[in-house]
C-alpha cells in the first residue's frame, strides 16, 4: 500500500533510536489487528535494548549492524564465503557482543569495489591496509529469521524503498519546509502533510491502478495541471481535455 503508518516530531538533535521503543509500541497500537511479519531497521537502531524487546515480543527482525571493532575482527577471521554473483560474496556467523545476553545470527555481505564501485557498505577501518579487505565493501545484518543468508539480504534491501517515501514527503509535500514557531503547530502541519500523502497513495492504488506509482510531481504536470471537463454529446458523457491533438504524418 506504501502508506505512512505513524509519525512523531522530535528535536533535530535526537538520535535515531531515541525513544524508539515507545514509538514502535504506538505504531503497533495504531495498526490494531494488522500482523507485522518483519521489522527492518538501519544501523542507528543496532542496540541491545531494541534487540531484546523484539525477541521478547517474538517479532521477526533484520537490523543493519554497526561496524564496531569486535565485529570487524570477527569478519577478519572468517574464511568461508559463498559466491552469489560476480564480485558478491556472503556468509553467516553466530556473534555475541559483550553487552548481549545471548549470541545472535549475523549475515555478512561483501562486494568487490572493482565490480560494483557504487555498492553500499563499509570498508573495514581496522584492516584498511590489508589486501584482502581493502578491495571490498562490507555490510552486516543481525536477524532472527531462519531464511538462507542470501534471502535475508534480499529482504533487507527492500527496506530501501522506504527512502523513496521519505524523499517524496520532503520534496513533493514540503515535509521539511514547515518550521513554525511552535512545536505542536509544526507537528500539526506535518500530520496534515502525511495525511495528504496517504490520500494520494490511495488515489494512485485504487483509482489510477498503474503498475508503477508516479510521484506527486509527475501527477501535477501530467494530470492535475491539465484542464478538463465533462460534456454530454448525443446522449453520451464525453471528457474534453485541454491538450492539443497530436497529428502523425506518414512520410513513407
Amino acid at each position: 500500500m506504501k502508506l505512512v503508518a505513524n509519525m512523531w516530531l522530535r528535536s533535530g538533535d535526537a538520535s535515531s533510536a531515541n525513544n524508539f521503543l515507545a514509538f514502535l509500541e504506538d505504531t503497533l497500537a495504531k495498526l490494531k489487528n494488522k500482523e507485522v511479519s518483519l521489522i527492518r531497521l538501519d544501523s542507528g537502531f543496532f542496540q541491545s535494548d531494541i534487540l531484546d524487546y523484539l525477541e521478547d515480543s517474538e517479532k521477526k527482525y533484520i537490523i543493519a549492524a554497526k561496524f564496531t571493532h569486535p565485529l570487524q575482527r570477527m569478519i577478519d577471521t572468517n574464511n568461508v564465503w559463498i559466491t552469489l554473483d560476480e564480485g558478491i560474496e556472503i556468509c553467516e556467523r553466530i556473534y555475541q557482543r559483550d553487552s548481549w545476553k545471548t549470541a545472535r545470527r549475523m549475515v555478512i555481505v561483501r562486494q568487490k569495489i572493482k565490480e560494483s564501485p557504487k555498492a553500499p557498505g563499509k570498508l573495514l577501518s581496522l584492516f584498511a591496509k590489508a589486501e584482502i579487505h581493502r578491495n571490498y565493501r562490507y555490510s552486516a545484518y543481525v536477524t532472527n529469521l531462519d531464511f538462507a543468508p542470501a534471502e535475508v539480504w534480499r529482504m533487507y534491501r527492500g527496506r530501501g524503498d522506504a527512502e523513496n517515501r521519505i524523499k517524496e514527503l520532503k520534496y513533493d509535500f514540503g515535509f521539511d519546509s514547515f518550521n513554525l514557531n511552535g512545536f505542536y503547530a509544526t507537528e500539526a502541519a506535518l500530520s496534515f502533510a502525511m495525511i495528504a500523502y496517504n490520500i494520494m497513495s490511495l488515489f494512485r492504488t485504487f483509482v489510477l491502478q498503474e503498475k508503477t506509482q508516479k510521484t506527486l510531481t509527475t501527477f501535477r504536470y501530467r494530470t492535475f495541471a491539465i484542464g478538463a471537463y465533462f460534456e454530454k454529446m448525443g446522449g453520451r458523457l464525453v471528457l474534453k481535455i485541454a491538450l492539443s491533438k497530436l497529428v502523425v504524418q506518414d512520410q513513407s
